[in-house]
Parts: structure tokens; C-alpha cells; sequence
């Protein structure tokens, strides 16, 4: 079943990354993100609220939100700082990237998140892992052969570099989340975040956008699939910690399944969007994907 949940979260993890590009596409980047989050906060009120009122009905549902201290709220405010900030490199990345050359680097995560396990808790790589990490590496390097014959120079393009700061944030988010989840309610985490990451982006809108002047703002245009951002992740990441829930679930395993999304933006990327050297992309990142598949295989 936890495989199942795995899987069913890279689905959704998939297609809230093709929302996104629709959404920023020509678009105005932080309202986007605004209107997204604040979806996901909405999804979570009236179970928060609920979970107060009638706490016996929302523990039966598997919904129930617990109260937390004041130490705990710090710690996911933190949380979504480190999230916020991660997004909003990621969003202009998308703008302004082919799917086809973001989803191959979001792929690479596990990696960030490894290195980040090393220097933080001590790990040492087996041989498998070092195995994995040289495959990856090695492919994603050849995925900047390809992105140079686009106009693309990993080495100096900012968009690159945002991306690649992005994921490096999203590795230091899932670090943070393994010292969470022994503290914190997993809801709890999920219902908070979703409030903060509004508080937190809201005032980042005001300063960056309404204090422009009005010639140098990009406009920002409602699509449907804006708020449809932040539903597909909320129901990715819930299906992701319930997966983890399991006493037999195997953590290193979940996490390279969920990362099989970025197969699913790289598909619909290489369709909708039409863009180019598919059939090199697609060989990198099946290179890339075989790497995370080792090093969580060996990370278990």
C-alpha cells in the first residue's frame, strides 16, 4: 500500500509541476504563488478549525490537527522560510527554463539531500551510493551539453542557477522535515505551513511588486490552473507522509518513486510545450533517474 501511496504522490507531484509552468507562463511570478498558497491554506481552515471543535470526527477521517506550543509554531515558521524561499527560485526558474532541463535537475535532489545527511548527521557512503552519485552526476552533466545547444550555459545562465538553488533549498527542506516529524505532528506541519507560507509571501508581493512602478510590473493574469497549484501539492504531500506512515515503508524508496514526477512534466513538456532534443533529455534523465534509484536502494 505505501508503494502505492509513493507512486500516487509522484502522480500529483508530476502534474502540480505542469500547473506551474502554465501558470507563470508570461505571467507575473509572485501573485501566482500567492494565490497558490493561499488555496492551500484554504484547503486546511476548516480542517484546523474542525479539529478543534470536533476532534473525535477528524481523528476518525485521519484529518485531525493537534494543537502545538509556541516553540513548535517557530520551528514551522522556519520550515517556511526555507519553503517559501525555495519556491520562489523555482518559479521564475520555470518561467523562464523548458520543462524538459528543469525536470531532469528537480530529479537530482535526493543527491543535495544525501550530502546534506553526510555533513550534517555523519553518513558515509557505500560503494552503491558512490555508484549513484557518479551515474547522476554524470548525466546531469550531459544534460548541460544539452541545454548549451538551446542557448543554455549551465555555467552562467541565472535561471540555472535558480533552479539549481531551489532544489538545493527543497534538500535542505527535506532534511529539516526528517527532525520534524519526530517532534511535530505530521498535520500539524502540513496545516501550519500552509497558513505561514501566505503570511510569509503576501508582505514579499507588496515589496517587490506594488512598490515598481506600474510600466515595469509584469501584469498578472488569472488562469484556473493557479489555484490548482496548491490542491495538487497539498494531496502530494499528504499522500507522501501517509505513505511514510507505514511501519514497513522504507523511506529511501518512497522518495525515489516521488521523484518519478519529474517524469510526468518532462512528458508533458516534451508534448504540450514542444520543446527540444527530447530524445537526449529523455536518455538523461533516465541516466539521472537510475542514479537516485541506486543511491536510495543502497540508502536502505
Amino acid at each position: 500500500m505505501w508503494v502505492f501511496l509513493a507512486l500516487a504522490s509522484a502522480l500529483f507531484l508530476g502534474i502540480y509541476e505542469v500547473f506551474k509552468k502554465l501558470s507563470v507562463h508570461k505571467n507575473a511570478v509572485i501573485p501566482v504563488l500567492v494565490v497558490s498558497t493561499f488555496t492551500s491554506s484554504l484547503i486546511f481552515l476548516p480542517v484546523t478549525i474542525g479539529s478543534a471543535y470536533n476532534p473525535e470526527f477528524f481523528k476518525s477521517i485521519g484529518l485531525f490537527v493537534p494543537s502545538i506550543n509556541l516553540a513548535q509554531h517557530g520551528l514551522i515558521f522556519l520550515k517556511s522560510i526555507i519553503v517559501v524561499s525555495s519556491w520562489i527560485m523555482a518559479f521564475y526558474a520555470v518561467k523562464n527554463l523548458p520543462l524538459t532541463i528543469v525536470s531532469p535537475i528537480r530529479a537530482t535532489g535526493p543527491i543535495w539531500t544525501l550530502m546534506g545527511a553526510i555533513l550534517i548527521f555523519g553518513e558515509h557512503l557505500n560503494t552503491m551510493q558512490w555508484v549513484g552519485v557518479s551515474i547522476t552526476l554524470l548525466f546531469f552533466y550531459m544534460l548541460s551539453t544539452a541545454g548549451k545547444s538551446e542557448g543554455i550555459n549551465f555555467t552562467a545562465n541565472k535561471w540555472v542557477f535558480l533552479i539549481m538553488g531551489g532544489t538545493f533549498l527543497g534538500a535542505v527542506s527535506g532534511l529539516y522535515d526528517k527532525y520534524l516529524m519526530r517532534r511535530i505532528d505530521q498535520m500539524a506541519v502540513q496545516a501550519w505551513f500552509s497558513f505561514y507560507q501566505v503570511e510569509i509571501l503576501f508582505p514579499v508581493m507588496v515589496i517587490t511588486r506594488w512598490r515598481l512602478p506600474k510600466n515595469e510590473r509584469t501584469p498578472f493574469h488569472w488562469r484556473w490552473s493557479i489555484p490548482l497549484i496548491g490542491v495538487f501539492l497539498v494531496v502530494a504531500d499528504y499522500l507522501y507522509f501517509n505513505s511514510l506512515s507505514y511501519a514497513d515503508s522504507m523511506v529511501s524508496i518512497v522518495s525515489a518513486l516521488r521523484r518519478g514526477g519529474a517524469i510526468i512534466s518532462f512528458v508533458v513538456g516534451a508534448i504540450v510545450f514542444k520543446e527540444k532534443n527530447i530524445p537526449l533529455k529523455a536518455l538523461y534523465l533516465a541516466g539521472i533517474m537510475i542514479g537516485i534509484l541506486l543511491i536510495s536502494m543502497a540508502s536502505h
